[in-house]
């Protein structure tokens, strides 16, 4: 199935039911007084995040959704009855935008997150609320209240710990499908790759980590330019992007390091944050060179980049700081295995340093204690 990560939907709440103006009529019970009940409360529309959906293609068919109204009032101090809510499942990972004001409402993040898109309007009173002493027979009671209604953008961005970048047929999709079960088209043609593919990679028996290949980026892709711009939002969740790099162009006339700053260039007209992401060089088809002139190729590649960083060796101590350069050739597989293993030091260690940022339940604890005893009585 085509992978679908954009659509605009309508929702509207259900309207609140009108209070009643009723008065009790019993034998034998003159002038029994108001007994109007209020209106019903309309149904809301809420969004409910669930990892089992991957796509937004329902919603490419089906544009509006719509909650039931409430109830009306009734005499004998009977309330409406409550309208249901709607729920709309989506995958997780999904940005809901108000397509009016382009304001963020939510970003579901974690399975089962549950948010309000639209709120069903409140009931009506009945007329039982507006008994006084001075007003024993009152005949108003009020409307119920209309529900909001939106429109709203849902934008997909797929949650991965790793994101590939590159000039169309840099070798991305070869390289996703030679270390994860994804099945990528592969082609010698531009655009090969039309939609994002998530590959699961397992390192070693007790880790894995996903990563995303997205269409490959040309020059003037932040103006619109080719295909990768539509997707280049699907990177800004990943903790770590890998530039491949096609160090052995089939056309002399190609330079793959004018291509490479070109890329670069771009991603940073794109999105600054983006930009600063930490960013992993992959010079890919390593052999498609002669051994003997690999070395002197890469070397004077990482020149003409402005690339000072060394690739890595057994002395090379491992930071997540420090950029790194990786010689691979996905076609062979040769040094993926490496390169795998090194994303998965770094990303453990990400984890780690994110870890130690946040505050544990004591140091809250005693934070709060502290507060409590510096407070002033």
């Amino acid at each position: 199935m085509k992978f679908i990560d954009e659509a605009k939907i309508d929702v509207v709440a259900g309207r609140g039911g009108n209070g009643a103006a009723s008065f009790r009529r019993e034998k034998f019970v003159p002038k029994g007084g108001p007994d109007g009940g209020d209106g019903g409360r309309g149904g809301s529309v809420w969004a409910v995040a669930d990892e089992n959906i991957n796509t937004l293609v329902e919603y490419r068919f089906v544009k509006r959704y719509q909650a039931k109204n409430g109830e009306k009032g009734h005499g004998s101090d009977r309330y409406g009855r409550g309208a249901d809510d709607i729920e709309l499942k989506m995958p997780v990972g999904t940005l809901i935008r108000d397509a009016d004001t382009d304001q963020i409402i939510a970003d579901l993040t974690y399975h089962g997150q549950r948010i309000c898109l639209a709120k069903g309007g409140k009931g009506g009173l009945g007329n039982i609320h507006f008994k006084s002493s001075v007003n024993r027979a009152p005949r108003q009671a009020t409307p119920g209240e209309e529900g909001e209604a939106r429109t709203l953008f849902l934008e997909l961005k797929v949650l991965a710990d790793v994101g590939l970048l590159g000039m169309p047929n840099a070798g991305k999709s070869t390289l996703i499908s030679a270390v994860s079960a994804a099945r990528p088209k592969v082609a010698d043609y531009p655009f090969t790759t039309l939609h994002p593919n998530l590959g699961v990679v397992r390192s070693d028996d007790n880790h894995s980590f996903v990563m995303a290949d997205i269409p490959g980026l040309i020059e003037g892709a932040a103006e619109g330019a080719g295909l990768g711009h539509r997707f280049l939002k699907h990177l800004s969740r990943t903790g770590l992007l890998l530039h491949v790099v096609d160090i052995a162009p089939f056309d002399e006339a190609v330079n793959s390091a004018q291509e490479a700053l070109a890329l670069i260039e771009e991603l940073r007209r794109y999105d600054e944050t983006l930009h600063d992401k930490p960013r992993w060089l992959v010079l890919n088809k390593i052999d498609m060179l002669p051994e003997d002139e690999r070395e002197a190729k890469v070397t004077q590649f990482l020149a003409d980049i402005g690339w000072n960083y060394p690739a890595p060796d057994d002395s090379f101590e491992f930071d997540i700081v420090t950029p790194r350069v990786f010689k691979i050739s996905a076609l062979s597989r040769q040094g993926t295995q490496e390169l795998m293993q090194t994303i998965q030091m770094y990303l453990d260690a990400r984890h780690q340093q994110l870890a130690k940022q946040q505050p544990t339940e004591t140091e809250i604890t005693g934070e709060s204690i502290v507060q409590s005893l510096i407070q002033p009585e």
